[in-house]
This record gives structure tokens, C-alpha cells and sequence, in this order.
């Protein structure tokens, strides 16, 4: 008896659905067919051949005979694990041990170990996708897998332990687990919190505004001082995932594997690879394309720490998703188009030794670096990569006598029971500037563009005039003119001001530091100490 059953496998960041057809031979038939999975599977759905014989036999099913498996679509490369429970269902059909009719109107995924138990799998989001596309009426996942497919509306989901329970349900003796969806609508997750941050006012302005309008930032700073610290805090003052958000990013950290316990709670997702990755594990790629790290930041933040010491091909990379929120991938086996809207907060030192322009304490250490080393650093950025940036910050080590001080007040505070409650204040004026963006033009200022630009920046024209002065100083491109009036949009915005004032401008510009450091390192100035230039 031939047996069909409907899974999907996934490819990319998408699902296409896959019918699994099952024939299971007396041996007296042909001695030639053996147990036997086609349909072009990787190494694991060879593998489960003799993982989903086990299980049936250890969950009380045996038989004996041969079994042919078929994976149809047969030209499509099949990965992963998910289709041990669709194998191990067909054969029973095919065994007449469960009705053929009830499975007609549902997707079954699951990776059986071989006591019969079912096992989490990847990129469930995506096979629940593909199941309603199908006009399938009922899931059944791993229970391990069961919130995630409840995310998505419009199907039934169902979620089981093991082998027999799944069987039981089919026969009608039995019944399967239901997803609970308080669990995830008041999940919580612990995060870092900006007050814990001692001293660094100014970069704590910049991070606020950053998040505010969901702008680029470039810390610059000596060892020490906190750029990675104020970096892990971001994802606490920005708002939450929308819901469609939500479905994206889970969707897309579940096909990598990765944990979704804060993406449930909506806490944007978080990424910092470390500077020796590739580039196609940070832009995405490989033999078979798969996403990246701005993939995985979607709808989050990417932070780069020592960022002049990444690979300057994959920084390169970043220029185009940078622009316009996607990658495209091309490889001889196809090419794939992945979403990368994302936050870029990146941190470095201002020279290679760190120490350039250290004012912190009298006894601090001078930076040694001759002004040809300090340029051949910066070098290793260029132009149109910084022009995407749109905050750059200088930072200085935190004073020891601060530090001291908020030492001294962070014990006394613990003592009385105080709560630091700054926080608060931070995300509720955040939240408003985003709600103000949205609201008027359906996007964050940083990702105006087009029509929309001209008539929401509305700057005054003493405004104009002032950046068009410090443009010139400055030597900014035209990408960075327009970012500069984004910046300034952000600042009028936590305002709520309706135009773009001189003060707005001028803050804006004076988050451009690195352009005045890279303007002291010109090559045609003559060599000597080099001492960081005054703002």
C-alpha cells in the first residue's frame, strides 16, 4: 500500500513543501529493494533511515519487509532532520496501522532519537508558513517547537512528545498538546540596563538618539572606557518588536538554530561576531547560500567591536545592506535574497595603540603613535562605508574620581533599597520619538528616503545655511549632508519640534567627530606628536 504524507524542507530563510511517499515491500517480493531513502537528502535524512526503524520498533511497531522512501519533489536538495516523523507515519499507513484520511489535512515535523521520542528541529516558523500556503488545518510539531509555531495565525498547532502519542491522535484515542499563548504574550527577559553604565553622559546622549531614530553609531575611544558596555545596552531602551517584526526574526534565528527566548519576550535581537569572521558569516554566502550576521540582526542590532580590524571586503560587504535593508546572495547552486534591516553600532580605538589624546588622569599613559601609523589605522576605513554612519562619538576613559563617586553611591543606594530608575525615563522618550516617526511617515528617520525626505526634514533656513558651512569644513559628501538632516530630524523629534533648528544642526554635526580627526591626519599636514584634536 502506498502511503503519501506532507512535510516541507527548508531552504534559505523559506520552506517548500515536500510529499513524502512511502512503499513498504515483503521481502518474498524483491529481495533487491532494501530499506532505501531518495529524493537527493543530505547525510542526516540518509541517516534517518536508521533512526526512524528504530524508533518505530522500540515504540512497540514492528514489521518486516523492506522500505522505499521518496522525497518529492525528487530535483530539490532536502536538509535536515525534520522528516523522521512523516517517514515513520507513512510506513504505518502504509502498514495499514493508521487511517490513510488522517493525515490528509496536515504537516508533521520531527526528528526521532530512537527510544521513539521527537525532538526539536529547525526553522519551524518557516514549515508553518509553507503548511498554510498549503491549506493544511493542523501542525504537529515537537513540543520543544510548539510557541514557535503558534506564532503564526490562521493554523492549528500541535505539539508531541513522542512516536505512539502522535499515532494515538491519529486513531482517534488520543490527544495532543494545545499552545498556551499567555506563556509568550508575558514572557519577560533580563537585559542589561544603560545605568549601569558609570559616566559616558555624552555617549549615552548619542545612544539615545541613535535608538530614537534608529541611526548607525561609531564609538571612538581608548581602551576600557566603556564602548562595549554601552553597546549591550542598546537593545533595552529600544522598543519592542511589532508582531510582524516577531514572526520575521523568529523565523529567522530558528532556521539558524539559535535561541528565541528573547525574541518571544520582544527584545530586538542582538549580534557581535567577533572581528577574525568571514565575510560570508557576516554578509552570507557559503557552497549553499545561507544567512549571515546582518541577517541574524534583522529588525536588531550588529555590533562590530574593533572595527578597523575586520576584513575590509566584509566591511565593504555592509555598504548596499546597509542601504537598503537586504543582501542578495549569488552562488552556482542559486542565489538568495535575505533581509538585513538592522542597527549598525560599531566601536574603535583611536589609534592603534588606543592611548591617542588620553585625558582622563594625570598619570594616564600618552599615545606613542607617529601620525603615518594613526593614518594608515584610519585608512583601514573608508569613505563610503563612514559616509553610512550617521553618529560618530568621542569617548574618553571615565575619571577615576567618578567612577569613585558612582562606586561609592551605587553601594549606598543598594543599602537603602533605592531603585535606579533613569532607564525609565530613557525608553519612554525613545518610544515617543519612534511613535512620532511611524506615525507620520511609516518608517524611523534613518530610513528616509526618496519623496518622503524633503517634506518631512523641514529645516529652516538659517539651518540650511549653518550645515552647509559645516559641510564645507568638514568636507562631507552628499550621502552624508542628507544623514546629517536625519540626525537633526531625530533631535528635533525627542523635541517634538516641527522643523529642524539651528541647535538641532549644530548637535548634529558635532556628532561627526571622526571626520575632524581624519581631517587633522591628512597626509599634508607635517608629522608630528600626535595628540587627538580638540572638538
Amino acid at each position: 500500500m502506498l502511503a503519501r504524507i506532507h512535510t516541507s524542507s527548508v531552504s534559505g530563510l523559506t520552506a517548500t513543501p515536500i510529499e513524502v511517499e512511502v512503499e513498504v515491500y515483503k521481502s518474498s517480493e524483491d529481495e533487491a529493494i532494501r530499506h532505501c531513502i531518495i529524493g537527493m537528502g543530505d547525510a542526516a535524512v540518509r541517516e534517518a533511515r536508521d533512526r526512524v526503524i528504530t524508533a518505530l520498533r522500540n515504540s512497540g511497531f514492528s514489521f518486516t519487509g523492506r522500505v522505499l522512501i521518496s522525497l518529492a519533489p525528487a530535483e530539490l536538495k532536502k536538509e535536515g532532520s525534520s522528516f523522521d516523523l512523516a517517514m515513520a507515519l507513512g510506513i504505518l499507513i502504509a502498514l495499514q496501522k493508521i487511517p490513510r484520511a488522517s493525515v490528509t489535512e496536515t504537516n508533521f515535523y520531527g526528528e526521532l532519537a530512537l527510544d521513539g521520542s521527537i525532538k526539536s528541529v529547525r526553522g519551524v516558523l518557516a514549515h508553518t508558513a509553507v503548511a498554510l500556503e498549503r491549506q493544511a488545518r493542523v501542525v504537529v510539531v515537537p513540543q520543544a517547537n510548539i510557541e514557535e509555531a503558534a506564532l503564526m495565525p490562521g493554523i492549528g498547532v500541535l505539539g508531541a512528545d513522542n512516536l505512539a502519542q502522535v499515532v494515538e491522535y491519529l486513531r482517534g484515542d488520543g490527544e495532543l498538546t494545545a499552545p498556551s499563548g499567555e506563556r509568550i504574550n508575558t514572557r519577560t527577559v533580563s537585559v542589561p540596563r544603560l545605568s549601569e553604565v558609570w559616566g559616558q553622559q555624552a555617549a549615552k546622549r548619542a545612544l539615545l538618539v541613535a535608538a530614537a531614530g534608529g541611526h548607525n553609531l561609531l564609538m571612538i575611544g581608548p581602551p576600557g572606557c566603556g564602548k562595549s558596555m554601552l553597546a549591550a545596552r542598546m537593545p533595552a531602551i529600544l522598543p519592542p518588536l511589532t508582531p510582524s517584526e516577531r514572526l520575521e526574526a523568529v523565523k529567522i534565528h530558528s532556521v539558524a538554530g539559535l535561541e528565541l527566548e528573547g525574541l518571544f519576550a520582544g527584545l530586538r535581537p542582538f549580534r557581535a561576531p567577533h572581528h577574525t569572521v568571514s565575510d560570508a558569516g557576516l554578509i552570507g554566502g557559503g557552497s549553499v547560500p545561507k544567512p549571515g550576521e546582518i541577517t541574524l540582526a534583522h529588525h536588531g542590532v550588529l555590533f562590530l567591536d574593533e572595527f578597523p580590524e575586520f576584513r575590509r571586503s566584509a566591511l565593504e560587504g555592509l555598504r548596499a545592506p546597509l542601504e537598503s535593508g537586504q543582501v542578495l546572495i549569488s552562488r552556482a547552486r542559486g542565489s538568495l535574497m535575505l533581509p538585513a534591516r538592522l542597527q549598525l553600532i560599531a566601536a574603535m580605538n583611536p589609534c592603534p595603540c588606543g592611548r591617542l589624546g588620553n585625558r582622563a588622569s594625570a598619570g594616564a599613559r600618552r599615545c606613542e603613535c607617529s601620525l603615518p601609523a594613526v593614518q594608515s589605522y584610519l585608512r583601514k576605513l573608508s569613505g563610503p562605508i563612514l559616509d553610512r554612519i550617521d553618529l560618530h562619538i568621542d569617548l574618553e576613559a571615565v575619571p577615576l574620581d567618578v567612577m569613585a563617586a558612582a562606586a561609592q553611591s551605587s553601594c549606598a543606594s543598594g543599602a537603602s533599597g533605592a531603585v535606579n530608575t533613569p532607564d525609565s525615563e530613557v525608553v519612554k522618550v525613545v518610544h515617543a520619538a519612534r511613535a512620532l516617526q511611524i506615525e507620520r511617515q511609516g518608517c524611523c528617520n534613518a530610513h528616509l528616503a526618496g519623496e518622503g525626505l524633503g517634506p518631512t526634514l523641514r529645516p529652516t533656513k538659517r539651518s540650511i545655511e549653518l550645515l552647509k558651512s559645516a559641510a564645507k569644513r568638514l568636507e562631507i559628501s552628499g550621502r552624508g549632508f542628507i544623514r546629517i538632516l536625519r540626525v537633526a530630524r531625530t533631535l528635533a523629534d525627542l523635541e517634538a519640534a516641527p522643523e529642524i533648528e539651528e541647535c538641532h544642526i549644530a548637535e548634529a554635526v558635532n556628532f561627526r567627530s571622526l571626520e575632524r580627526l581624519i581631517k587633522y591626519c591628512d597626509p599634508s599636514r607635517p608629522v608630528r606628536g600626535a595628540n587627538r584634536p580638540q572638538s
